[in-house]
């Protein structure tokens, strides 16, 4: 062989280990690209879009325990009786409860025999009495722009029975409880 093909020879093998390792730095830098772009479309997503709140407390028991993680939406909601929703609370604390009332409802409240009606029609969310009363006096009517909440563990619930809450303003609700990131679960 000649020196001018060897030499050829080498350049093109050179050239190849280089567009090689080339390749190799390229696709470490695509994989690193994609990891971030991954985390940025998360954060965003997480953002704007969905929430993840802690629940704090007993008062949704049994559906969801202190500690549980809950992923929230707001995307066009519309309150509707039966959502389990985050609120912002006194001191702007996200509170956990279910909506029993919408605008325009009336809600009774038998104390003595703890049923809970909802246009005279028992209400169905739990089976634990409502026998803790508050300051409010029923029945009531849930005004315009407002739902009435409940927490389903109606012994150790700080909601809608009491002044401090009332009927909670809609601009209030940060979301729908979509469902239970930690432990993994369906919230119904």
């Amino acid at each position: 062989m000649r020196k001018t093909e060897e030499y050829n020879i080498k350049l093109s093998n050179e050239a190849e280990e280089g567009r090689k390792k080339t390749r190799e730095k390229l696709s470490v830098f695509q994989v690193f690209e994609m990891i971030v772009f991954a985390f940025v479309a998360v954060v965003i997503i997480f953002t704007f879009f969905f929430r993840v709140f802690d629940v704090e407390g007993p008062s949704m028991k049994p559906v969801l325990e202190d500690g549980n993680k809950i992923v929230v939406s707001a995307i066009g909601y519309k309150p509707e009786r039966g959502d389990v929703v985050v609120l912002s609370g006194p001191d702007n604390k996200p509170i956990v409860k279910r909506i029993i009332a919408v605008a325009g409802d009336e809600v009774d409240i038998n104390f003595t025999t703890g049923v809970v009606t909802v246009n005279g029609t028992e209400e169905e969310y739990t089976q634990e009495l409502t026998t803790q009363q508050f300051d409010i006096a029923f029945p009531i009517k849930v005004p315009e722009g407002t739902v009435f909440v409940l927490g389903d563990n109606r012994g150790n619930s700080f909601d809608s029975r009491s002044t401090a809450l009332g009927c909670v303003d809609e601009r209030m609700i940060v979301g729908k409880v979509l469902f239970k990131l930690l432990p993994p679960g369906k919230v119904e």
